[in-house]
Order: structure tokens, then C-alpha cells, then sequence
């Protein structure tokens, strides 16, 4: 299925804010609301849509973010995965390619909090070794 620029300009609008009305929508792109509905309709039957979510605002996301650099034995993956669903302090894990074999995101309320969780990480059976980034402050976010 391609996707226009117009199919591209309601994903944008939805983006912004997944809350808008469908003829709200309809208004913004200059189009019928039934044109509007059966684009969305399209866009998530052929997977280009696949839910909608929201964003949480400062005050409710934990104070604390990071990211671990991890390296990992060979096949060790299974495992060292198996342990990162346990930590509730994980967001997300993804594959590399280059030195570090996974990207861990994380947030925490504290410092101990981090620092347990990254101590957790170290010690579980597979990883070879860690390096963790605190961040702080977020100067582009173009995340969907």
C-alpha cells in the first residue's frame, strides 16, 4: 500500500494528538470526514497503524532516566533477556550492531533505585560488561 502526502499529514495530525476527532481531522486536511475515516480504516488494516497510546507528562514519567550499554556472552541473549523482563525499572532492550550487543533504556525514581537496577543488570548470568548513560535533559523528541 503506498502512502501519500496526504496519508502522511494525518499520521502527523494524529501524532500530535491521537484525541483529535475524526472531523476535526477532516477540517485540517480539507477533506470529507468519510475520506478521513476510510484513510485511517486503510492506514490500520495494513498495519500502518497499529494502536493508539499516550504520552505521559513530566510529572507522572520517573525522575531518573538511562541508558545501559550492554555486552554479552555469545548466545547468551535468551538469558540475559529472560532477566531484563524481570526489572521493572526496564522500558525497553534493543539489539545493536558494533561493541555493545543491547541498548537497556531505564528510568527510576532515585539514585539508588538506578544504581541497584544497573547492578542487577552486571551481575546477571551472560553479560560481559556495562556502561550506563544518565540523561539529562531532552533536546529533540520526534517520537511518535
Amino acid at each position: 500500500m503506498q502512502i501519500d502526502e496526504i496519508d502522511k499529514k494525518l499520521l502527523q495530525l494524529m501524532a500530535e494528538n491521537a484525541r483529535r476527532s475524526v472531523s476535526e481531522l477532516s477540517r485540517d486536511l480539507n477533506l470529507a470526514r468519510t475520506t478521513v475515516q476510510a484513510r485511517i480504516e486503510r492506514l490500520e488494516n495494513h498495519g500502518h497503524i497499529v494502536g493508539y497510546t499516550i504520552k505521559l507528562g513530566k510529572s507522572l514519567r520517573s525522575a531518573l532516566r538511562a541508558t545501559a550499554l550492554v555486552s554479552i556472552e555469545p548466545r547468551a541473549a535468551p538469558t540475559v533477556l529472560q532477566r531484563l523482563k524481570t526489572l521493572p525499572q526496564v522500558e525497553r532492550v534493543y539489539t545493536t550492531s558494533g561493541r555493545f550487543d543491547l541498548i537497556v533504556e531505564l528510568s527510576a525514581t532515585t539514585t539508588e533505585e538506578l544504581d541497584e537496577t544497573l547492578d542487577r543488570i552486571g551481575e546477571a548470568r551472560g553479560v560481559n560488561s556495562s556502561e550506563s548513560l544518565i540523561h539529562l535533559s531532552t533536546k529533540i523528541d520526534r517520537a511518535l
